[in-house]
C-alpha cells in the first residue's frame, strides 16, 4: 500500500508527522509513504532520520492550510496546499489513501470535491472508534455534518455497520441511535423519524441509547448527527485525561499514596492505553470514493503511525467500494431516500 501523508498538517508538523512516517516504515514492511508538503522543509527533517529511501518519497506542495482558514477560502485560494495535493494523488491512483492531521473541515470539503461521494450517499461522515468497558464501538458522525436529516442518519448507520463489520470484524454489528431515552417516542423530531427508518433498514438496529449507557452498553455502532457526535468525542477525550490526572493526584500524596501509585501503575498504564487516542490513530471519512483518514490536530508520532496503518487497512479491504456497492444494490433504500427527501 502507498499512503500519501500531509506532512504539514497538525499542531506539531512537520517534525511529528515525519517521525510518524519513519516509525511506520520501521513497523510495517508493506507500506510506502508519500510525504506531501514543502520539499525543502521535509528534506531538512529527513536529513537526521534513518529510513529506507526506497519506501518514502516527496510530493511538493507550496501552500499550507492553517487551522483558522475557512474551508471555502482554502479551497479557492490554496490550490497548491498539502491537503489538496495529497487527495489528488488518491484521485490519480498514485496513492492508495490519504492521511492528514490538518484542518478537518478542509480535508472533508476537498475530498468531497475531488473524490466525490459513493452512489446514493448524500454526505460523507466521520467514523471514530471509541473505547468502552467491553469492546470498542464506532461513533458516526463524529463531526462532519452539523445539520442532518433522517435519511442522512440512515446512511450513516449503514456505512458505520459496514465499516464495523469489515475493519473490526464484527459479524452482525449492533446499531443504536443516540437519543434522550430508550423508548422510540423519546428524542426530537430528527431521532424519532430516524428511528422509523433504521427499524426498516437491512441492518441490526437494536434501538435507542441515551448518554449514560454510551460506554457501558452492548452495541457496536452509535449513530448521531455530527454536532452531537463531536460533543461526545471531545467530552470523552477531556474526561479520560482528567480522570488519569485526578487518580494520580489522589494517590500520590504521602508515603502510602506513593506505594499505592507504584502498585497501581500497571493498571493506570493499561487504562491510559485503552482510552488513548494515539492507539486508534485516525478516523475514516466514509461515503467518499477513496480512502481518507482524518487525524487529531494534536496527534503524536504514534498517532500518525496508527493513522497510516488504518489507511492501509481501509484501502486494502476496499471499504469504500463495499459501502458503494451495498447501498447501490439496496433498491428499496434508494426509493426510501427519495421519498424521505421529498
Amino acid at each position: 500500500m502507498k499512503i500519501a501523508l500531509d506532512a504539514m498538517g497538525g499542531d506539531y508538523a512537520p517534525a511529528v508527522t515525519i517521525e510518524g512516517a519513519i516509525e511506520t516504515l520501521h513497523d510495517f514492511d508493506d507500506i510506502e509513504i508519500i510525504l506531501v508538503g514543502d520539499e525543502s522543509v521535509i528534506e531538512r527533517e529527513l536529513d537526521s532520520k534513518r529510513y529506507s529511501p526506497q519506501r518514502i518519497s516527496i510530493k511538493h506542495a507550496s501552500q499550507v492550510v492553517m487551522m483558522d482558514d475557512s474551508p471555502s477560502l482554502a479551497i479557492r485560494k490554496k490550490k497548491d496546499s498539502s491537503i489538496r495535493r495529497g487527495i489528488e494523488l488518491v484521485k490519480a491512483g498514485d496513492a492508495d489513501g490519504f492521511v492528514s492531521a490538518g484542518h478537518s473541515g478542509v480535508v472533508m470539503a476537498t475530498a468531497l470535491m475531488i473524490l466525490g461521494t459513493s452512489e446514493v450517499v448524500d454526505r460523507p461522515a466521520i467514523a471514530t472508534i471509541m473505547p468502552t468497558l467491553n469492546e470498542p464501538f464506532v461513533l458516526i458522525d463524529a463531526g462532519a455534518n452539523i445539520l442532518c436529516k433522517p435519511h442522512n442518519l440512515l446512511q450513516f448507520a449503514i456505512m458505520g455497520s459496514i465499516y464495523c463489520r469489515t475493519i473490526l470484524g464484527r459479524v452482525n454489528p449492533k446499531v443504536v441511535l443516540i437519543s434522550t431515552g430508550e423508548e422510540d417516542t423519546k428524542g426530537n423530531e430528527l431521532t424519532k423519524e430516524t428511528f422509523k427508518l433504521l427499524r426498516e433498514a437491512d441492518i441490526n438496529f437494536v434501538g435507542n441509547v441515551d448518554g449514560k449507557d454510551i460506554f457501558t452498553g452492548d452495541f457496536d455502532v452509535i449513530v448521531c448527527d455530527g454536532f452531537t457526535g463531536n460533543v461526545i468525542l471531545k467530552t470523552s477525550e477531556g474526561l479520560a485525561d482528567a480522570l488519569v490526572k485526578m487518580l494520580k493526584r489522589e494517590i500520590a500524596g504521602g508515603t502510602a499514596g506513593r506505594i499505592g501509585c507504584l502498585l497501581m501503575k500497571p493498571a493506570l498504564k493499561a487504562f491510559k492505553k485503552k482510552t488513548d487516542y494515539d492507539e486508534y490513530g485516525g478516523a475514516p471519512l466514509l461515503g467518499i470514493n477513496g480512502t481518507c483518514i482524518i487525524s487529531h490536530g494534536r496527534s503524536t508520532a504514534k498517532a500518525i503511525k496508527n493513522a497510516i496503518r488504518v489507511a492501509s487497512d481501509f484501502a486494502q479491504k476496499q471499504v469504500y467500494n463495499i459501502i458503494s456497492s451495498v447501498i447501490a444494490k439496496d433498491l428499496s433504500l434508494h426509493e426510501r431516500m427519495h421519498v424521505v427527501k421529498k
